[in-house]
């Protein structure tokens, strides 16, 4: 049986156009994501990488080219359509972007809240998730009571809060040790494998 197709860019470019003149970031990128892969993007520094994985989201909206996501071109969208495709991806982020006024649960509430769930809904689904990520003890703890990477598996539980198909990853492991970076790559593996998420 054929593998389906969950992300495809076809003739990607991404251009910035500013003071100190043109810098191409992404240049006829070609590219099939099938679902539930694990699919890792390399390259050195200033090389693209950021920039690709947020047009794949349409938080960069691309120069030219194609992005589909699960059989919807992005680029078509109203803007209220794409929120709603953005709610099929989540996305952690190399400096966890946890809120530092609210606790471990209420940062996972939070993507829920916005999209209009009812508190008790949101907590029970935030306090699943920690289990998950195995800090079901910490829920009530706020971040700067966390170690780094006990902050990632907060940001990697709020991500997957509204069940997204697809987790996109921004250098996820980057500002970690070597031990945790290997904790939360099992983690993530655990998750393709569970949960299915590409």
């Amino acid at each position: 049986m054929a593998q389906d197709v969950i992300v495809r860019i076809q003739g990607l470019n991404k251009t910035f156009r500013g003071r100190a003149g043109t810098v191409v970031a992404l240049n006829g990128i070609d590219l099939d994501i099938y679902r539930g892969e694990i699919f890792g993007i390399i390259g050195l520094s200033g090389a693209g990488k950021s920039t690709l994985v947020r047009c794949i989201n349409f938080l960069e909206k691309p120069t030219e080219g194609t992005v589909t996501v699960d059989g919807e071109e992005l680029g078509r969208l109203s803007k209220k359509q794409l929120l709603e495709a953005r709610r099929s991806m989540g996305m952690i982020f190399q400096q966890f972007n946890l809120l530092q006024q609210r606790t471990a649960l209420q940062n996972i509430c939070f993507p829920l809240e916005i999209a209009g769930t009812g508190k008790a809904d949101a907590e029970k689904r935030a306090r699943e998730l920690l289990e998950i990520v195995g800090l079901s003890d910490r829920a009530d703890n706020y971040p700067s009571q966390l170690s780094g990477g006990q902050q990632q598996r907060v940001a990697i539980a709020r991500a997957l809060a509204t069940n997204p198909k697809i987790l996109l990853c921004d250098e996820a492991t980057s500002a970690l040790d070597p031990t945790t970076t290997r904790s939360i790559l099992a983690l993530l593996k655990e998750i393709n494998k569970t949960l299915g998420i590409t």
